[in-house]
């Protein structure tokens, strides 16, 4: 139940829509973890509308004094976004973006991720200046709050220099388009007294030469430590110099609805190398040449991160091989304009690494391939280490800068540090080039010893790093844990200008109180998170946040990270006693949880750590199974033919009466049996697919060359394709006959029809096994949790195949042939299914791009088409949607490819996520479906192939204008459910193929 009473009364009028205020337990549960080592419970959750909403809370909370912390993408790692307060969400509706000028400059949403942002600027062949490890879930909002730099932007390319303007609101609530060429009138109209004083601020500054000094030498370095004070010295007026200020402020001085950046250039050649050194010390004193020979990057990484990264499944082949004890990796990159120019960089390079002690030889690459696994290794470096914690242990993660010829002997010291407090595995990793260095301590905060050892720490490394003329924090913000130290960095003069500028534009304290300034001098000691364990699924999650971007319930329920920390949340309460809070909390989990979670795995490939909280959930979901639901789909696994025909007849049934009889009647039974067991039927949905076992036993061409064993996916027998015949019909003039299926253009066979269609006119054949309308990938019974039906189905798709593969052999086929399905997820289950029983299974799409593109193209081992004429483009261009199993498999390349042979241009929307149909998940909760498909169906309404897109895209093929667009995926649910979300026509992308054929 929601109360607002905690809540001011001017606040909750600011807000739009009362729905979007929530003091919940389990919203508020939800939002107290962020990446950082700090947990604070939200008193209230607004999730902010628009800038003139954000501007209307701020004015009442100033005027109420009641604090707020601003919050997109929870990546912050010092404390800066936690808070008992109210947390205003600013992730969900401020996800937009306009590309400028052909990409020399972009505007964009507080909630845009940094990945999303540069996806739309790489046709463009540019991006953001920062590039945080974490670009996959750091928000705009957040790279500015915090200065963000990241592996190659230095202080060259950071935010604090790249950022053109922002949209600015005040505590007051003065919204500022700093844009505005009258920007600084409007300042001095609206808020005279912010005007006059940071004038004032920058006189005071300026006429104290060792207050410039100090500031120079401090900013010469990456620096987050305390506020950007360097805008005295780099801005003339005061508009300018607030916009400079509000740049790595944490939400303590205003909060940015949107910013407009330069972007930089993305140089087309790039060189990357692995290099393990025999110590850590060996490794830091090589970085001086390295940086002169114009290396872009050198990421530095010590033996415990060595010996994380070799766990890996992709571990680069450098680390492995041997047990780490001491030694230290630096990834080296170089980036150029010319093939020749980095040809000398990497000569460069390897003439001084020649002369270094090196494990092996530094072998550089420009595969993209083997350049990803490295940078795989490093940007999940953080998670991986974290999530190689003990149970139950909190990991902590800082980072200093020191002058880059300092940072050998600071990395030698504060491994005596970690030696003297007793933090044996801590680990040391960073941006080596610019003296920048990360390092983790991983601890159960509690009791007297842990955190008296962890302060004692806390004070010596802070003498370390300033006696090295370093800087306390380098580009994570300063937040909670650094807020104590400022003054001891900056020094009375410099800090009490930080002081007057805080009362100065928030003097009402009420913008992120506790992060920067604070007089509590313990700050960083309170509040420190402490992590239950609680499933062994889920235990090694850090709250990283790289997880949330991807998940189709991001913007609905919960996130995986959620889901994690409210399940932490109930187990710290039932340890305290507290028993209504669990009761609360669990009671709400259900639907919040469980029921709309999509169990699509994306979560596993955003995760460092490969942390699928979908097995969470489908184990929830197996062990809170309704014993009668569970026997019902145990006996439709039993009888899977007669089933899921009658669903293909009722579809067909439900399309021929008035839209409001279905609906009604799924209405009905969704209100007596539940939301989460009866589909909702809506108009949108297609009437019934074809049986499968009316496509024979032969797909293709009678006589042709066998390359597969077929086993068509029944969600497209179930689902017919738009404007099919009807399921009992015959598909075409003449059925279909044991050669392939003969229909026309859209029969309805679907994607198996096109399938044979394509395999027929390029001379080849799969064999489909008896009783296949019996069979399914069973993945309908592993999201529900329901364990007989899983087996039932397991133990009839292994004895057909089995079967099938006996029979074929002993007619001489291949015994490697492998197994196909035809919708993505189907794929999927069928890999999942069989993978320990020697059998190889592979998407058609995947068959198609190896066995019949070259033949269709021209580009066959003879260099010739056996059909003919070399297939032509088809549209102009087509908008591709890959599904989550796609990505998961690896299939996409292939998916691009086959679209490539069908249109001039293909386009996959910036804004992609998986689109949570998830089986049946889709019409269980279609909420969850209109939620996850919001961002990528608003683009693609937009238009994705803008006319300047499509000057940047260099087409291919002939160039005709045939203005046309076709709409593609490889998932018959998702089809439906990216039709649904964007009113266009989703096929098949081996129907586009098909019909391609058919025209040539």
């Amino acid at each position: 139940m929601t109360h607002h009473s905690t809540v001011p009364g001017a606040i909750r009028d600011a807000v739009g829509d009362p729905k979007r205020l929530t003091t919940r337990l389990i919203d508020r549960a939800a939002r107290a973890g962020d990446a950082s080592h700090y947990l604070l419970t939200p008193s209230a959750v607004i999730t902010a509308a628009d800038a003139p909403e954000v501007g209307r809370i701020l004015a009442a909370a100033t005027a109420s004094r009641t604090p707020v912390t601003i919050r997109s993408g929870g990546t912050s790692l010092s404390g800066q976004a936690s808070t008992d307060g109210i947390l205003i969400d600013v992730r969900q509706r401020f996800r937009t973006i306009d590309v400028l000028d052909g990409g020399e400059r972009v505007r964009a949403g507080s909630g845009m991720t940094i990945a999303q942002v540069n996806n739309h600027l790489r046709r463009h062949h540019r991006r953001l200046g920062p590039d945080p490890a974490s670009e996959a879930a750091a928000t705009i909002g957040g790279v500015i709050a915090n200065n963000s730099s990241g592996m190659a932007c230095g202080t060259e390319q950071n935010t604090y220099r790249t950022l053109e303007s922002m949209r600015l609101v005040l505590p007051t609530g003065t919204l500022i388009d700093t844009a505005d060429p009258h920007a600084d009138r409007r300042l001095r109209d609206q808020e005279p007294d912010i005007h006059d004083g940071l004038l004032r601020l920058r006189e005071r500054i300026r006429s104290n030469p060792a207050s410039v000094a100090a500031i120079q030498e401090r900013f010469a370095l990456k620096n987050t430590m305390g506020y950007g004070i360097n805008a005295f010295l780099d801005a003339e007026h005061p508009i300018d110099i607030l916009r400079l200020l509000i740049i790595g402020s944490e939400g303590t001085l205003g909060f940015v609805a949107d910013a407009t950046f330069r972007t930089v250039g993305v140089p087309p050649f790039v060189t990357t190398g692995l290099g393990v050194f025999p110590s850590l010390d060996a490794a830091a004193r090589a970085l001086p040449a390295l940086v002169d020979s114009g290396a872009a990057t050198l990421e530095l990484m010590d033996s415990t991160s060595i010996a994380v990264g070799q766990e890996l499944a992709d571990a680069p082949p450098e680390i492995t091989g041997f047990r780490p004890d001491g030694e230290a990796a630096l990834l080296i990159e170089y980036r150029a304009e010319t093939a020749a120019a980095l040809a000398e960089q990497q000569s460069v390079a390897s003439r001084i690494l020649a002369g270094e002690e090196l494990r092996d030889q530094v072998r550089f690459s420009e595969d993209p391939v083997g350049r990803a696994s490295a940078w795989a290794l490093r940007k999940g470096l953080y998670a991986s280490v974290a999530g190689a914690r003990p149970t139950g242990t909190t990991a902590l993660l800082e980072d200093i800068v020191v002058p880059p010829a300092s940072l050998a002997d600071t990395c030698a010291d504060l491994q005596d540090l970690f030696a003297e407090h007793r933090y044996g595995s801590s680990v040391i990793f960073g941006h080596a080039k610019d003296g920048n260095i990360h390092f983790m301590l991983t601890d159960r905060f509690e009791g007297d010893d842990a955190l008296g050892r962890y302060d004692r720490f806390t004070e010596s490394m802070v003498d370390l790093v300033l006696s090295h003329g370093g800087n306390l924090k380098a580009e994570h913000g300063t937040g909670r844990a650094m807020a104590p130290f400022v003054h001891r960095q900056y020094g009375d003069e410099l800090y009490d200008v930080m002081v007057q500028l805080k009362r100065l534009i928030d003097p009402s304290g009420i913008m992120n109180p506790g992060v920067i300034i604070s007089d509590d001098a313990d700050a960083h000691m309170a509040n420190i998170k402490l992590n239950p364990p609680v499933e062994d699924e889920v235990d090694r999650c850090v709250e990283c946040g790289y997880c949330e971007p991807v998940c189709p319930s991001r913007d609905l329920t919960l996130t995986p990270r959620q889901r994690i920390v409210v399940r932490r949340a109930a187990e710290a309460a039932l340890a305290r006693g507290d028993l209504d809070t669990v009761a609360e909390l669990r009671a709400d989990y259900d639907y919040e949880g469980v029921q709309t979670c999509a169990v699509d795995g994306m979560c596993a490939v955003a995760c460092p750590l490969g942390i699928d909280t979908g097995a969470l959930v489908k184990r929830l979901r197996r062990e809170k199974a309704n014993p009668i639901h569970a026997a019902a789909w145990a006996g439709a696994a039993r009888a899977w033919a007669p089933v899921s025909r009658g669903a293909a007849r009722a579809l067909d049934a439900a399309g021929a009466l008035p839209p409001s009889v279905p609906g009604g009647l799924s209405r009905a039974g969704r209100a007596v049996l539940g939301a989460d067991v009866v589909p909702r039927y809506t108009p949108d949905l297609p009437g019934g697919g074809a049986a499968r076992h009316l496509l024979g036993r032969t797909l293709g061409a009678r006589d042709g060359d066998l390359v597969g064993i077929y086993l068509p996916a029944c969600v497209s027998s179930m689902f017919g394709p738009a404007d099919g015949c009807g399921s009992d019909s015959s598909c075409g003039d003449g059925g279909c006959s044991d050669g392939g299926c003969s229909g026309g253009e859209r029969d309805r066979h679907g994607v198996a029809g096109a399938l044979g269609t394509v395999l027929e006119r390029v001379g080849l054949r799969v064999v489909i096994p008896d009783g296949i309308d019996t069979l399914c990938c069973a993945t309908p019974w592993t999201s529900k949790g329901y364990a007989a039906g899983v087996g039932a189905m397991q133990r009839r798709v292994s004895g057909a195949v089995r079967r099938v593969v006996r029979e074929l052999s002993a007619a001489g086929a291949p015994a490697d042939l492998p197994i196909i399905s035809d919708a993505s997820s189907c794929t999927e289950g069928y890999a999942s299914m069989l993978a320990d029983q020697g059998f190889r299974v592979e998407d058609a799409v995947e068959l198609v791009a190896r066995e019949a593109l070259p033949r269709l193209l021209g580009s066959g081992a003879d260099g010739t088409a056996p059909t003919g004429a070399a297939l032509q483009p088809q549209v102009d261009d087509i908008v591709l949607h890959p599904t989550c199993s796609s990505t998961q498999m690896g299939l996409n390349p292939a998916l691009i490819k086959v679209a490539e042979a069908v249109a001039d241009t293909v386009t996959v929307p910036a804004m992609w996520s998986c689109c949570g149909f998830a089986g049946d998940r889709g019409m269980l909760h279609p909420e969850l479906t209109d939620a996850a498909t919001a961002d990528e169906a608003a683009e693609v309404r937009r238009g994705v192939d803008t006319a300047d897109d499509r000057d940047a895209a260099e087409p291919r093929g002939s160039g005709t204008a045939r203005g046309s667009r076709a709409f593609a995926s490889c998932n018959r649910t998702c089809e439906i459910g990216m039709s649904r979300a964007t009113g266009e026509d989703y096929r098949h992308i081996i129907e586009l193929l098909a019909d391609a054929v058919r025209a040539g």
